[in-house]
């Protein structure tokens, strides 16, 4: 019986590093993407609404510039604030 409780513990920390993983990987592909989605969301909802959505289109395109300058940096420590701060 002992047996079993290991293999069911064991089920159950594989299944809760797995959640992890996938809820880190969201995170970082939030914070890579997190501005760009928000604009284009912006830009449509306005479209929709029968506004116009230049701005957002904008935003959105400027995001994604930041994020495409972001990938191409080396990462580093030396270069973190660089980084995470190149929006502000």
């Amino acid at each position: 019986m002992s047996f079993r409780k290991i293999q069911r513990g064991q089920g159950m920390s594989e299944y809760i590093i797995i959640t992890a993983l996938v809820a880190v990987a969201g995170i970082g592909l939030f914070a890579a993407f997190g501005d760009v989605l928000q604009n284009q969301m912006a830009g449509m909802s306005r479209e929709m609404a029968g506004q116009s959505a230049t701005q957002d289109i904008s935003d959105a395109q400027a995001s994604a510039t930041t994020a495409q300058n972001r990938a191409a940096q080396a990462d580093s420590l030396s270069n973190y604030n660089q980084q995470t701060n190149a929006a502000q």
